[in-house]
């Protein structure tokens, strides 16, 4: 006899405002990308491929906090992957739009630290 899968809701669907008339509805939730950030990003669906990035603790706090500020302060509320993958979006959108000018050659030409 095979064990049967129980679909638990995830904190983000236990946490979601359910008051009617509340401005965080998912689409008001909806971040509005900035103009030069048109590229999309995959969203809320199968991701096929993996890719492991090893952060510091520090960064990993910071985008911890970075997803509580979104929930909080503005209502929208993201797994870390969905974060990450809108944050990619932005950095090469602008690396598109803006070229050497962008933020992501400008951070990435300074010297390392350490």
């Amino acid at each position: 006899m095979a064990a049967r899968r129980v679909k638990v809701p995830a904190a983000d669907d236990i946490f979601r405002p359910t008051a009617p008339g509340s401005d965080a509805t998912p689409e008001a939730a909806e971040p509005q990308p900035a103009k030069k950030a048109v590229r999309n990003t995959s969203g809320r669906v199968r991701h096929d491929e993996k890719m492991t990035v090893y952060v510091t603790s520090d960064e990993l706090l910071e985008l911890e906090h970075a997803r509580l500020t979104l929930r909080s302060k503005h209502g929208v509320a993201v797994d870390r992957g969905r974060l990450v993958r809108e944050a990619i979006a932005i950095a090469l959108a602008g690396l598109e739009a803006e070229g050497e000018q962008s933020i992501l050659v400008r951070r990435l030409a300074e010297p390392a630290e350490g």
